[in-house]
């Protein structure tokens, strides 16, 4: 019939019978054959028995496939009812005609050299080995045929006998297979038992890296790595004893080799074919690699899981227990066996078998637990302490089927915590009292109204370096200080209280505020604290002239608060904080109505974690302005403020100095001269002081205010420059005598020989004055004394 591709396996129908027909029959030539007189086209022979003709005939229309008998130039002679019905001809539509009426178009002109050749080599074969061969229909419609030739000598030449089979049906099962072949999930390689591979699928080819044409009619051994090939075939031939569909290989581990010859595990099913050519072995190949690798996970895990010194536990939603590991059945005495199956609360106390229940609905809801502290009761009865995390488990649905548990004795660290609490608070207690100490409480001053408040940080070492200070400094003056040591802990402390002492008796000098403050910049220089930086700031506050005189190195604004005003910061150069070095240092001097409060703190008011500083300071400001409506009582100030500032009292990790003073009331008078340094102003002072003292009704002190003002007028026009400045200031209880000059030399004390007749007058100062002093100015000096009226 027609060449295409492929190969047929019909073996055809033996031309026997029709050999015995061809010997009976006549020499006549086939052209003469009567059609009219046989079904098949031949005429009866003379000389022919008919029985033996009756035969072939039976022969050739029982056979089941259709039979074409052609003679050596292609011509159809005989034909069955079977061609008819495959072909759609009548028979005599057939005969006479060539047989390449029945080939495709395509393939008439190659046909005769495929008759021509079988010529040649006559012999009982399929026809086309190799070939997909096709018959052409009536109507004009191809179908696959399989053909079996069979050569028959006869008197009038070479006939050929076809046995013709439609094979639509099984070309049909052959691309379902194919096809199913093709869909599996699996690499596919079917062998013969010889080991020749017959077909694969588009998934050997990638599995393997190998094209198809690589792979067909080589040994399966080409896809197995060379250390075994060696007993592969041992293990084709005991499939062939026991065949069935099975894993190949079981207890073994089985390996493929790709085409780069890399290696890779892979697991193996055969299934036997029985077919008409023998034994086929269809073998499923999949590549197990990620499963070999997730099953090593698998065992390393296990393993840490077994080898941990944490206890680990699964458990269901309702609570039993599924998995104990090792160090659960240290951690609580109980074997495995002994709590698989069991509830969990087995380990809890009665009074804490709540948690249980607690935890399992957080489990049930899908949350994970994390470092859950609590009590666990182990075989022996004793309490744990113990650290619980939990997290749920998941089918492949995402649903919570379960919980794992890893449970940490923490009993040791339990028990350390409460020594290094107990030590903590000594220690913090400690530090408290000697920061206390340091710190020491400021003296009341008369007519000064103050309230302050300290807090020691919640967490860490709690102490720092904030410290205060006032300081009487006489005629009416008094010296606020406030300062800040940085960092925390008794270092800072140390540091605090020797500044605070050096500051407290550098003012009571008498010094300037820019002074003080070069003089505790030496200071802080020669403590050799690496790094160490304070910041501070001093005001001195003289009632009489309602003035402040501040200097700031590098501390917070002073804020003054007037009653019926807005809260304002006090006029200060900045300057950097003491420890800085290479600082001049200067003041400023503010006028302040009587009746203000002057406000100091320290950053642990203002600088609290997650706020700006900005925004606290004007959240400070705002509470002042809305406190000094009226002149409140400064003690309820001082809580509203930090109330306000500070609302978490146990949540501050700085220490915090709030300091409010409120400026005394003005003097009931002062009168003030000057005087020229020449000796004639002695008297004239003592005039002026008299005058004064009676106009002011303080007659009964004049005789000790002249006198001390006789012997300070003298030092003055002795020893000093002019002019003389004399300012006299009356309170409520005191008479206050200042004498400028402008000398910077400061007048000391001395004891004074019999014979000398001078050295006497600051000694009677010191004698009759209920107080006194000397002050360097810009000027020069300011000596002073105060009797009580």
């Amino acid at each position: 019939m027609c060449a295409g591709m492929g190969r047929s396996r019909y073996a055809g129908t033996s031309g026997a019978g029709m050999g015995d027909f061809v010997k009976e029959t006549s020499t006549r030539p086939a052209d003469t054959a009567d059609p009219r007189q046989c079904r098949c086209g031949g005429a009866p022979r003379e000389g022919v028995p008919a029985g033996a003709e009756e035969r072939f005939r039976g022969l050739l229309e029982a056979a089941p496939d259709a039979m074409v008998i052609v003679d050596d130039t292609g011509t159809i002679r005989l034909v069955n009812a079977q061609t008819e019905a495959l072909f759609g001809y009548q028979r005599e539509e057939l005969l006479g005609n060539p047989v390449e009426l029945l080939v495709p178009g395509r393939f008439r002109a190659h046909h005769h050299r495929h008759r021509d050749g079988y010529a040649d080599n006559r012999q009982v074969r399929p026809m086309g080995a190799e070939l997909e061969l096709h018959g052409l229909r009536k109507d004009g419609t191809e179908f696959p045929v399989e053909i079996s030739l069979s050569p028959l000598e006869t008197a009038d030449g070479l006939l050929v006998s076809a046995a013709v089979r439609d094979v639509s049906d099984r070309k049909a099962a052959e691309e379902r297979f194919r096809g199913l072949l093709e869909a599996a999930p699996d690499a596919m390689v079917i062998v013969d038992d010889t080991g020749t591979i017959r077909l694969v699928n588009a998934q050997t080819e990638a599995l393997f890296g190998y094209q198809r044409e690589e792979l067909l009619g080589n040994p399966v051994e080409l896809l197995v790595p060379g250390r075994f090939r060696a007993h592969h075939h041992r293990h084709r031939d005991g499939y062939a004893d026991n065949r069935q569909v099975r894993p190949m290989g079981a207890e073994l581990e089985l390996h493929g080799l790709r085409k780069d010859g890399t290696e890779f595990p892979v697991e193996i099913s055969l299934s036997p074919l029985e077919t008409t050519d023998g034994l086929l072995v269809s073998a499923a190949v999949r590549d197990v690699s990620d499963r070999k690798r997730a099953e090593a996970r698998i065992n390393e895990l296990a393993g840490l899981v077994e080898s941990s010194q944490d206890a680990i536990l699964a458990k269901t939603l309702d609570g039993h227990i599924t998995y104990w590991n090792a160090a659960a059945q240290r951690l609580y005495g109980y074997s495995r066996s002994e709590v698989m199956g069991r509830h969990v609360s087995l380990l809890a106390t009665t009074e804490r078998r709540y948690e249980i229940d607690l935890l399992l609905d957080r489990l049930r809801s899908g949350e994970k637990v994390e470092h859950f502290e609590t009590l666990r009761l182990t075989r022996s009865g004793d309490l744990l302490d113990v650290d619980i995390t939990l997290w749920p488990t998941r089918a492949t649905d995402g649903s919570v089927i379960g919980a794992c548990a890893i449970v940490r004795d923490i009993s040791d660290r339990k028990k350390a915590e409460a020594e290094l609490t107990f030590l903590y608070e000594q220690q913090r207690h400690i530090a408290l009292t000697l920061q206390r100490s340091l710190m020491g409480t400021p003296p009341a001053i008369p007519g000064l109204t103050t309230a302050s408040r300290y807090r020691p940080a919640t967490q860490g070492a709690g102490v720092g370096g904030d410290w205060f200070d006032l300081i009487p400094l006489g005629a009416g003056r008094v010296g606020v200080l406030i300062g800040d040591v940085m960092g925390r802990g008794l270092d800072a402390a140390a540091v605090m209280g020797q500044l605070r002492s050096a500051a407290h008796a550098l003012a009571k000098t008498g010094m300037q505020p820019r002074q003080l403050m070069q003089a505790l910049e030496a200071v802080v220089g020669d403590l050799d604290v690496p790094d160490q930086l304070v910041t501070c700031c001093y005001l001195v506050i003289s009632a009489d002239a309602g003035e402040v005189t501040v200097c700031s190195a590098g501390h917070l604004p002073t804020l003054v608060a007037t009653p019926g005003a807005a809260a304002r910061p006090l006029p200060a150069p900045v300057n950097a904080p003491l420890g800085v070095g290479d600082i001049l240092y200067e003041q400023a001097t503010a006028v302040i109505p009587p009746g203000a409060t002057l406000v100091l703190y320290t950053d642990g008011l203002i600088e609290t974690p997650g706020s700006d500083i900005e925004d606290q300071l004007a959240e400070l400001t705002s509470t002042l302005t809305d406190l000094f409506t009226t002149a409140p009582d400064l003690e309820v100030a001082a809580d509203h403020v930090l109330a306000a500032l500070l609302p978490d009292a146990d949540g501050h990790n700085d220490d915090v100095t709030l300091l409010l003073t409120r400026l005394p009331d003005g003097p009931l008078a002062t009168v003030s001269t000057d005087l020229p340094a020449a000796p004639e102003s002695v008297p004239e002072g003592r005039a002026f002081l008299s005058k004064a003292l009676t106009a002011w009704d303080c007659v009964p002190s004049a005789d000790d205010a002249r006198l001390l003002l006789s012997e300070i007028l003298t030092n003055a026009v002795q020893h000093a420059q002019g002019p003389i400045g004399l300012h006299l200031c009356r309170t409520a209880t005191d008479l206050t005598v200042e004498i400028s000059d402008h000398s910077p030399h400061l007048p000391q004390p001395r004891m004074a020989s019999e014979d000398e007749e001078s050295g006497r007058g600051l000694i009677l100062v010191r004698a009759l004055a209920d107080n006194w002093g000397v002050r360097p100015t810009d000027a020069g000096k300011t000596t002073w004394f105060t009797l009580k009226l």
